[in-house]
């Protein structure tokens, strides 16, 4: 059975961010993940992870200027110290929260850099980061977006992102899949995981079309689970939609999946 964790910046999005894990914590959850810590006192994250018995299983690296829709550093060549600062940041924060794992989103292209260039200095970034986590026992992942939701970002696809690691052949870089952003890219969702389970570090979920709960959309999520138990993956696969009509409602598919958060710590 899937361990299933929170993803906060997704879920209870009617809640100030810091009252979401309590949130969590009623609904069930004993593990959350959110985009960036960065913003937010890390005493006080640490605080309400602990008095609600939760942990914190995944972040991203810094993401740039976000809200400007930057969507990080690592693709371009000139923002090279920014993307390296950002690793030792993400380092100091993931190790006083205890997170095991690091996203890293590369980013869009620059239109005035080749491709070649732009893979090459990804790929040595990447493995830049992969080695200085390693270092702390922190996993790092690499996370496509697609092009319909994200036009112009460096990785739209998990093939793209495997081809990568490959490449770089650093034992301490993963991908992590996220069934939403591969759906909107057509790829085959069986063939990834049962191609690639070794290589996936994390796993993500929201149906599609729509990024909401499962159900909502015409992803064969039964199947999915069902490779994913078979392939003994051990780590959390997590709720990263856009809940209909709200958090609590939405997880009512749960139950009708057979599952049960009480049951998946």
């Amino acid at each position: 059975m899937p361990r299933f964790a929170a993803n906060l910046t997704f879920l209870f999005p009617e809640l100030p961010f810091m009252e979401r894990f309590a949130a969590a914590a009623k609904a069930g959850f004993s593990a959350v993940e959110f985009m960036f810590p960065y913003d937010y006192p890390l005493e006080e994250i640490r605080a309400r992870l602990t008095e609600n018995n939760l942990i914190l299983i995944l972040c991203n690296l810094p993401g740039g200027k976000w809200t400007a829709s930057d969507r990080g550093p690592a693709a371009d060549p000139s923002r090279r110290d920014e993307f390296q600062a950002g690793v030792e940041k993400a380092i100091t924060a993931a190790t006083f929260l205890g997170i095991q794992r690091l996203n890293c989103l590369v980013g869009l292209k620059p239109p005035q850099v080749s491709d070649e260039e732009v893979r090459k200095n990804i790929k040595e970034n990447l493995f830049y980061a992969a080695t200085k986590l390693a270092e702390k026992e922190i996993r790092l992942m690499v996370e496509p977006l697609n092009h319909h939701d994200m036009p112009g970002f460096a990785l739209n696809t998990c093939r793209q992102v495997l081809d990568l690691l490959r490449e770089i052949n650093h034992p301490n870089a993963f991908l992590q899949f996220d069934i939403y952003h591969a759906r909107r890219e057509n790829e085959d969702l069986l063939a990834i995981l049962s191609n690639n389970i070794e290589r996936i570090g994390h796993i993500q979920i929201a149906d599609c079309p729509g990024r909401h709960q499962p159900g909502t959309g015409d992803t064969d999520f039964k199947k999915l689970f069902s490779e994913i138990d078979l392939l003994h993956y051990g780590g959390y696969v997590a709720l990263e939609y856009a809940p209909q009509p709200d958090t609590l409602t939405s997880l009512k598919w749960l139950a009708e999946y057979g599952y049960s958060l009480k049951n998946t710590a």
